[in-house]
């Protein structure tokens, strides 16, 4: 009688470490990933189109649009 008698006094405490157990492993295997990629690299984003310019065919075209 004493398995059954401490399963629901003891099942919430299990409950939590089962959870805090799985939280634990997540965090270990994001940070692990984390480090495996290095620092993440900020790409520079094109600059958008000046309103007041017009735009002309040579513009579209030109394959060297610096």
């Amino acid at each position: 009688m004493g398995i059954h008698y401490d399963y629901k006094s003891t099942k919430g405490n299990k409950l939590m470490e089962k959870q805090a157990k799985r939280e634990r492993k997540l965090a270990e295997k994001k940070a692990k990933r984390l480090a495996k990629e290095g620092p993440k690299k900020v790409e520079n984003k094109t600059p958008t189109l000046d309103p007041n310019k017009p735009i002309s065919l040579d513009f579209l075209t030109n394959p060297n649009k610096e």
